[in-house]
């Protein structure tokens, strides 16, 4: 999209418009000096001011997003540079140099955390207001009751009782809005909770995704090392699934995913941890067992697996043996988790090597075989 474009100037002018920059009716500023063509010369800070207004209009039109504060917020701090890391982040999408995933996961977590504790403020704020306007208006109330009553005082307090009844119905008024506006931000934050739970989760299993595992990873690793207990992690791999999407097709190659993910999730709990990892590949995540425990637990999940006899309920045609490899390695092992992620990895490499359908442990730390 160009300035050219007939809906980008629209939107552009727009916007515009609605930031009090341009329309029937524009704010004249005082004349600080004529140019040689007869035009007011604006005072320095003024046209600073506009061109920034002007500049947040043109970011907002061409990411397309919709005039709110939360946006224009957004949009200014990405302008003027005070939030230095959203200006490269944007400045890096734009030009088509960064696709990092941890990154903007990140900075989706940060967005996503600043909009809960706002909304949370505001919630409380809200609530303490509308709380206070309705004590104002029993109070008031009370004194209109008693004003009314009043039939001797004259004119006076006649006028009074109505100008103090008009502000009741005022005030009642805002306590309605206030009492609104307090159920509309309760429903942003359901709605922002929900979003979380769906960034989070991967659609097809019901599994954590990658990059919920990555803060759980942080957590249990930090958790950990503060308690002096264990930690392991394991990859783990569907042994043929492309031959099983090429035979039976990819629905029946989903249903196998979510077959081995109930496998796995089945192993889970407070203290084990299971992922889909992206594909036909799944992460484990154990705390406070051995390497030789964990590789128990995981061992038991692939002989189970190993076990059942699946059938194509769509074609009738058995899919055959279906089972998976993994590899396992000790975090604590490792200079950091990075490392003992790659070692598990490699582990699982030597599984497949090895045979399939087997638990290998990583680095020579022992090595167990399928029973």
């Amino acid at each position: 999209m160009t300035v050219h474009d007939p809906q980008f100037a629209r939107e552009h002018r727009g916007i515009l418009r609605w930031l009090g920059l341009r329309g029937p009716t524009p704010p004249q500023p005082a004349p600080e000096a004529e140019c040689r063509d007869g035009e007011v010369a604006l005072d320095p800070r003024e046209r600073r001011r506009r061109q920034l207004l002007t500049d947040i209009a043109s970011f907002l039109v061409t990411h397309r997003l919709k005039v709110s504060p939360y946006t224009l917020a957004i949009a200014h701090d990405a302008i003027t540079g005070a939030d230095q890391r959203l200006s490269a982040r944007i400045e890096g999408r734009v030009s088509g140099r960064s696709d990092d995933r941890e990154d903007g996961s990140a900075m989706l977590n940060a967005l996503m955390t600043k909009l809960d504790s706002s909304l949370a403020e505001f919630t409380l704020t809200t609530s303490a207001a509308r709380s206070v306007t309705s004590e104002y208006n029993s109070a008031l109330e009370a004194h209109v009751g008693e004003l009314e009553q009043v039939s001797k005082a004259g004119v006076v307090i006649s006028e009074l009782a109505t100008i103090a009844r008009v502000m009741l119905e005022r005030t009642r008024h805002i306590e309605q809005e206030m009492n609104r506006s307090e159920m509309q931000t309760r429903a942003l934050q359901s709605s922002l909770e929900e979003a979380r739970r769906s960034a989070d989760q991967d659609h097809l299993t019901g599994l954590p995704n990658r990059r919920a595992f990555d803060s759980v990873l942080q957590n249990e690793l930090a958790a950990a090392s503060q308690t002096g207990e264990l930690l392991s992690v394991a990859f783990c791999d569907i042994d043929h699934f492309k031959k099983i999407n090429d035979t039976h097709g990819h629905e029946a190659g989903d249903r196998v995913l979510k077959v081995v993910a109930n496998t796995l999730a089945k192993i889970s709990g407070d203290k084990c941890h299971v992922a889909r990892h992206g594909g036909e590949e799944f992460v484990v995540l154990f705390r406070g067992k051995s390497l030789e425990e964990a590789w128990a637990v995981l061992d038991g999940a692939r002989q189970t697996m190993a076990e059942r006899r699946l059938v194509n309920r769509a074609t009738d045609v058995p899919f055959g043996k279906i089972t998976f490899s993994g590899g396992i390695a000790d975090v604590f092992a490792h200079a950091n988790y990075r490392d003992s992620l790659k070692a598990a990895d490699e582990a699982l490499y030597c599984a497949k090597a090895a045979g399939r359908n087997r638990i290998e442990l990583a680095d020579g730390e022992g090595r167990a075989a399928a029973a």
